[in-house]
């Protein structure tokens, strides 16, 4: 190693300290690599804390079922097997109060009276709102119709009910108009057994008819154009365009607004309770939940009330098994077509 000296003096010098070697310039690519270490942290985070306020925000929901819905529901299949007026002590009975509903005459024609409402309300209403979804498809004023349809399903069933128990009367505006065209004597709806079921029919459908029309509306501006043009261009006119083109496209909107409608019409008691008092003469109108109103709320024989209501379930689940059963021969989808 060689050493330096300087000045006349000879003192040996220490040789210069190396120069600093300088910082590495920051490269794009260490850049990219601290922000990918940091970035899935971060997004990680954030998801924790959107869970957490998701969490918060479907909370009082999952109360709100908890305690309306899966409460009762586990209440009704315990009570479903014992005796209890809500004063006694539970005593259970078993199948005893299945079986007692089972041969009550009541019960069973609340079910026939229950099937006969969804039977013509479900088709008829359906049918009806397609009609008239195809009639406004085409309206460029669609919008005031639609207001004035979806008008009923807004109000209050109550107030619905009300206003049709003044139309039925015998002296009413709907008969008096039946009397004079038909030259018969004024048809008293409610008090009369056989037009009583079939007044709370034409005012369910008449209820349900606006939100119909909206969901079939929207199926139908939901075909694609394309299709429609094509079957066009093939000589296709109005109507074999809406009976093989339209139709069959609609039918999974078709299939969806049955099951809701038919669910709907097997849970009727609000407009039976208000038009027809009692159920109608001769319990004309009895529903099956009007019957489990009748025994839970009105003679206080809680066990026979939720032995009506589990088998209503029943009943529910079968028509509803049956229908997604049926969907497979009638349903068609565009993805199909293709």
């Amino acid at each position: 190693m060689a050493i330096t000296t300087g000045g006349a003096t000879g003192t040996p010098v220490a040789p210069p300290a190396p120069a600093t070697q300088p910082a590495a310039p920051a490269t794009a690519e260490s850049g990219a690599s601290r922000r990918g270490a940091t970035g899935p942290r971060r997004e990680a985070a954030w998801r924790r804390r959107d869970r957490r306020w998701g969490y918060v925000f479907v909370a009082p929901q999952l109360v709100g079922m908890a305690v309306f819905v899966l409460l009762p529901f586990a209440a009704s299949l315990v009570l479903a097997f014992a005796s209890w007026n809500g004063l006694t002590a539970l005593e259970w009975v078993g199948f005893d109060n299945f079986a007692a509903q089972l041969q009550d005459e009541l019960l069973l024609k609340s079910i026939v009276n229950t099937l006969l409402i969804a039977l013509i309300t479900v088709p008829v209403g359906l049918g009806l709102a397609v009609v008239v979804a195809v009639a406004l498809e085409r309206l460029r004023t669609r919008t005031l119709y639609l207001i004035l349809f979806f008008a009923p399903v807004v109000t209050s069933t109550v107030a619905v009910a009300m206003i049709w128990q003044q139309l039925f009367r015998a002296d009413g505006v709907l008969s008096t108009a039946i009397a004079s065209v038909f030259g018969v004597a004024p048809p008293d709806w409610l008090n009369d057994p056989s037009l009583a079921l079939l007044a709370v029919c034409i005012v369910s459908i008449w209820s349900s008819l606006g939100l119909n029309v909206i969901i079939f509306l929207a199926g139908l501006q939901n075909i694609s154009p394309s299709v429609i043009e094509a079957a066009r261009i093939d000589g296709a006119g109005a109507w074999r365009l809406f009976r093989s083109i339209r139709l069959p496209l609609l039918s999974p909107i078709v299939f969806f607004s049955s099951i809701v409608a038919f669910i709907s019409s097997l849970q009727t008691f609000d407009t039976v309770f208000v038009l027809t008092a009692n159920a109608g003469p001769d319990n004309a109108t009895r529903t099956i939940v009007y019957h489990i109103y009748d025994l839970g709320f009105g003679r206080f024989e809680f066990g026979p009330s939720s032995a009506a209501s589990v088998i209503l379930l029943l009943l529910t689940l079968v028509i509803t098994a049956i229908q997604f059963g049926a969907q497979k021969k009638f349903v068609h989808y565009e993805d199909d077509a293709a």
